[in-house]
């Protein structure tokens, strides 16, 4: 019996390029405004809204909508599922890199 290739374990949720920055910085930040994350993502509002949907949808993070003064504020935080998913994700893709990095003995497989 053969094991699946790391690749295969890719969440698609997870692995796209902004929704992984997303839950990056969130998990490093704990708690991230939505305005933190479009400057330093550099994504349109309505851009990030939509990725923000897609990874509320899937549970893996928390929206909360506020105010700070008069002005309205929205804060992202991971998680739990979120932080599972941002570690298998990392753990896949070292598994990946290790694959590339370590020279392999056969060329056919």
């Amino acid at each position: 019996m053969t094991s699946s290739h790391p690749a295969q374990g890719l969440d698609e949720v997870v692995h796209q390029r902004v929704r992984l920055g997303i839950l990056t910085i969130a998990h490093e930040a704990r708690r991230v405004e939505f305005g933190y994350l479009r400057t330093h993502l550099d994504l349109t509002a309505g851009n990030l809204s939509k990725h923000l949907s897609v990874l509320e949808a899937a549970g893996l993070i928390a929206v909360e909508k506020g105010y700070e003064g008069r002005r309205g504020r929205t804060w992202i935080t991971l998680t739990p599922a979120g932080t599972t998913a941002l570690t298998d994700e990392i753990a896949r893709l070292k598994q990946l890199i290790a694959r590339v990095e370590t020279p392999t003995t056969t060329t056919d497989r």
